[in-house]
């Protein structure tokens, strides 16, 4: 997650002259067609259909082969929407904050997955995931620490998959190759709760400081036929690991800071330059999905898309909401 204890102000929005949060409006460069369609990962091949839903922050729910409104398969990715307090975005950060888990809200906005994707175990992407895993009996996929955290939770060890990052796994119907990725940096070139497990803890976790980061993975997701979707869960990541991913669509973390150098134009180059980026983890986790995304006051997101476009003038900058189901082009369905 991002957190990095740093001092925001609450009544401070960042103003989006692109488009409005809540109205999800994707922002079109003027190089590229309001038509322009996302490239196909498997030419010639029919694709199944998938659609996509922003869960806030890095969350991901995505629904393959949907046939007359209900959907086959669930894939989720860092499924957080309890979203409870910890004083982040107040200047008043927390630690000792106790977990909890909104057991309802879950399976509202979870639906049935089968599979859920862990990009990394700090709280905003790791907190609701045991309650997942055991109510669902879905497979989790992630760390070695996400492993230990969640045997320690009650969660039955057959049920998940510890990758580290370059493999490909076949779930029939589509794809997931895993990336190993990088934790984000503040402006001090650190992060909130590093560390990895190489056992079980001692006691099951309590607090938001009981969960480390445990190493970082991307997961790219390619329905048969595509497009292919990238997910990150931070605004950095491992340059080498990423060539060859290409994907057709890339869920971006905004990075929080500007210690990694040229973040953007080295992520961009090194994945193709997709023909949709979507910016994410720069909303207020905090703030209940009911309301729609608003930003962190940390985060310029007009500038971000502006770099995008610079970059890679020919990609489509989709800039989400909550609220809205998008289709296999990130367009909103109708």
């Amino acid at each position: 997650m991002d957190t990095n204890g740093r001092s925001t102000s609450p009544g401070r929005r960042v103003l989006l002259r692109g488009a409005a949060l809540g109205a999800a409006a994707p922002l079109i460069p003027a190089a590229a067609s309001a038509d322009s369609p996302v490239r196909a990962s498997r030419p010639g091949r029919r694709g199944a259909v998938a659609t996509y839903r922003w869960l806030g922050t890095s969350g991901w729910r995505v629904d393959v082969g949907e046939e007359n409104g209900k959907a086959k398969r669930t894939v989720l990715v860092d499924p957080y929407v309890t979203r409870f307090p910890t004083g982040l975005f107040s200047g008043d950060f927390d630690a000792a904050t106790p977990l909890r888990t909104d057991e309802a809200l879950v399976r509202r906005h979870a639906g049935k997955p089968e599979v859920v994707l862990v990009t990394h175990s700090h709280w905003d992407h790791f907190n609701d995931v045991p309650y997942l895993a055991r109510s669902t009996g879905a497979r989790v996929v992630g760390t070695e620490t996400t492993y230990h955290l969640l045997r320690a939770l009650g969660v039955d060890g057959g049920q998940i998959s510890v990758v580290k990052g370059g493999e490909v796994l076949d779930f029939g119907g589509y794809v997931v190759e895993v990336a190993a990725s990088l934790h984000s940096r503040n402006a001090k070139y650190s992060y909130f709760a590093p560390g990895t497990l190489h056992a079980p803890p001692v006691a099951a976790p309590k607090t938001v400081s009981d969960l480390p980061e445990g190493d970082t993975l991307s997961f790219k997701v390619t329905p048969t036929g595509g497009p292919s979707a990238l997910f990150m869960g931070a605004g950095n990541f491992d340059e080498r690991a990423f060539r060859g991913l290409a994907p057709d669509i890339a869920m971006v973390a905004v990075a929080s800071s500007k210690a990694t150098y040229q973040y953007v134009p080295r992520l961009l180059e090194a994945l193709g330059r997709p023909g949709v980026v979507v910016p994410v983890h720069w909303d207020d986790f905090e703030r209940p999905l009911s309301e729609g995304p608003h930003a962190d006051s940390g985060t310029d997101l007009d500038a971000f898309a502006a770099e995008v476009r610079r970059v890679s003038p020919r990609s489509r900058v989709v800039v989400p909401d909550y609220r809205t189901v998008y289709g296999a082009d990130l367009r909103p369905c109708r």
